[in-house]
């Protein structure tokens, strides 16, 4: 998104550099911010903060908007947060090569996610506190919430544990 906040930039910037580490060997690989996607036969295009595809990018002609990202990543802010939740992901699940979609708070350690099963149900999880980690198992990596956060200023503590 543009003009987004420092704290949005640093936490995206740290979800790249560890995604890329995890990646480097394999057929998927990170992609930050400026990729447009396009949401299956919703037709909404749209930026996601990160994404993961994997093998080989398949992409709309013409043009460089990608079809099968594998992994979105939000990060929430106060103005974007319902829509990320609701309307966006509704548009998201018509992606049919998406198995994870998370979303990370930009203030306080927190990661939720929205995973697909084999016979299309999504399943909710979320680790909350920055001694936690994410495990995405469709992409084999794990995103440790000290990690996320580092060097991100204000970051917080949930006031309580996520629904587990």
């Amino acid at each position: 998104m543009g003009g987004a906040s420092h704290l949005h930039n640093m936490v995206v910037s740290n979800l790249v550099g560890e995604l890329r580490n995890q990646l480097r060997v394999g057929p998927c690989r990170v992609v930050a911010a400026d990729q447009r996607v396009k949401a299956g036969f919703s037709g909404l295009y749209t930026y996601p903060d990160v994404l993961v595809v994997c093998g080989t990018p398949q992409l709309e002609q013409p043009g460089d908007t990608l079809l099968n990202p594998k992994v979105i990543i939000e990060v929430l802010s106060d103005s974007t947060e319902a829509y990320d939740r609701g309307k966006k992901f509704e548009h998201y699940r018509a992606i049919e090569t998406l198995t994870d979609y998370l979303l990370v708070s930009q203030d306080r350690y927190q990661i939720e996610r929205f995973s697909r099963e084999a016979g299309g149900r999504w399943i909710y999880s979320a680790e909350a506190g920055s001694d936690r980690s994410m495990q995405i198992e469709s992409i084999d990596c794990v995103l440790a919430l000290r990690e996320v956060f580092a060097k991100v200023d204000g970051v917080s503590e949930p006031l309580a544990a996520p629904y587990r």
